[in-house]
């Protein structure tokens, strides 16, 4: 049986690319920077901001990356604040965490967000309760080193053999490759399924019921 289930974030459980998008376009102009196409950003949804920022500007001196880090946390934070911030929880997904907490499954998250932006996103729908681990780039290296992934093992005191990651990029299913952990993935996040299957997924859902079965299915 599976014991721990761990969950991406963005483009996993919920759907925040046109906050992300925005957020990091007004980050680059503040830096006196020309963005990159939202396409070049949504495909480093995942990973830590820093190690994000050397792929999406790579000629940018390091203080004019750190100046859109520490830009583009300001504006995420302003946004919620604000209470404008949308980041809802892709379709079936709040009924699918019910049910397996109800499975008496453990759950946690392992993301690129900080943990501020994590608690705030998870507050908002409600569900921090249902998870034993929370798992962010503020204390660990960038996906797909696999430390996060690690930590939530401890946390929950399971094996590698005794969970699954559930994520939509490469750097999620390279992660849980790293860690000795079954990887799925889902088709509905930032990465083609085909990515998904090359860097380790042993299946790819295209629904949340379809994700359950996975996920309950032999590992």
């Amino acid at each position: 049986m599976t014991r721990l289930v761990v969950f991406d974030c963005d483009g996993t459980l919920v759907d925040g690319q046109a906050a992300i998008c925005e957020t990091m376009e007004q980050a680059f102009a503040s830096a006196g920077l020309v963005a990159p196409d939202r396409q070049q950003v949504r495909r480093m949804v995942g990973l830590s901001l820093p190690y994000a920022l050397r792929e999406l500007a790579p000629d940018a001196s390091d203080d004019e990356r750190q100046a859109v880090v520490e830009a583009y946390k300001i504006g995420f934070r302003d946004l919620r604040l604000s209470g404008a911030l949308r980041e809802p929880l892709f379709e079936g997904i709040g009924a699918l965490i019910e049910e397996l907490d109800a499975e008496n499954r453990l759950l946690a998250v392992a993301t690129g967000k900080s943990d501020r932006g994590l608690h705030a996103c998870l507050d908002t729908h409600g569900i921090r309760h249902r998870f034993v681990s929370l798992q962010t780039a503020d204390r660990h290296p960038s996906k797909p080193h696999p430390a996060m992934l690690e930590a939530a093992l401890v946390d929950a005191g399971v094996a590698p053999g005794e969970a699954v990651m559930i994520g939509d990029t490469s750097f999620d299913m390279e992660m849980a490759v790293a860690a000795g952990v079954r990887a799925i993935g889902v088709s509905w996040g930032y990465h083609e399924p085909q990515e998904l299957f090359d860097t380790g997924a042993s299946a790819v859902a295209d629904t949340a019921r379809q994700l359950g079965d996975m996920i309950r299915g032999p590992a």
